[in-house]
């Protein structure tokens, strides 16, 4: 069952590249803007978040052992909290921007 856990990894990596620099760099508006240095630059919030969220899903994995048959405990305690937090982080955004 090892390849679960792989394909779960490969998605949360996917997501993590389509999703977060979107979240993070505003699209272009119709007008020139200049250019601040930080412009695509992770702060250190965003580093921290996605380093602990990986840490999440590695630490439950091998608590879990989702391989033994655990699937769903490890969706629950590894999976789920991870993606209920970039949602929060995802919704807030918003209301920044």
């Amino acid at each position: 069952m090892t390849g679960i856990s792989e394909i779960l990894l490969l998605i949360l990596l996917i997501l993590c590249i389509l999703i977060v620099p979107r979240m993070i760099t505003p699209k272009p508006s119709g007008r020139r803007r200049e250019k601040s240095a930080s412009a695509g630059v992770f702060t250190m919030k965003m580093r921290l978040a996605v380093v602990l969220s990986a840490a999440d899903i590695i630490i439950s994995a091998l608590w879990t052992k989702p391989w033994q048959g655990q699937i769903s405990m490890f969706i629950v305690s590894g999976i789920l909290p991870v993606v209920l937090g970039w949602s929060l982080v995802w919704i807030f955004s918003a209301r920044e921007k």
